[in-house]
């Protein structure tokens, strides 16, 4: 069975690994996947992620989620561009994520960043998700 949102489908592994209090969550890799959890890895939203290898050209992103006081780091965890409505933004477009506390994922042509760091780079893109 093909999966239509490959990105969209990790952020929900990620809700629900959470929700379950599970300490790591498996998720097929993707350069895309990878990318998106280098960034939460970054802002301190994961404790990190490492490739597990299957086998026969295939991988496993295992993504080690944190809790603070038991309470997970993330409190919510959105899509916004999906594969039927994709949603780009100019830098100057973009807004702050709950009042600057939370972070939006683009990407953008210098790679997959967070809109402080597309805003310090001057440049716009897709819009992926926003995290809080």
């Amino acid at each position: 069975m093909s999966m239509n949102d490959p990105l969209g489908d990790m952020l929900t592994r990620i809700r629900n690994g959470q929700q379950a209090r599970k300490p790591v969550v498996p998720c097929p890799w993707s350069t895309l996947r990878e990318r998106v959890c280098q960034v939460l890895k970054d802002e301190g939203y994961i404790r990190g992620y490492s490739l597990q290898d299957l086998g026969g050209n295939k991988k496993d992103l295992m993504i080690e989620l944190k809790y603070d006081q038991g309470q997970p780091a993330i409190r919510t965890l959105k899509r916004v561009s999906t594969p039927g409505r994709r949603v780009y933004s100019a830098i100057s477009d973009l807004g702050v994520v709950s009042n600057g506390l939370g972070i939006s994922v683009l990407s953008t042509p210098q790679g997959v960043m967070a809109d402080h760091k597309a805003r310090a780079a001057n440049v716009g893109g897709e819009v992926l998700c926003q995290v809080f």
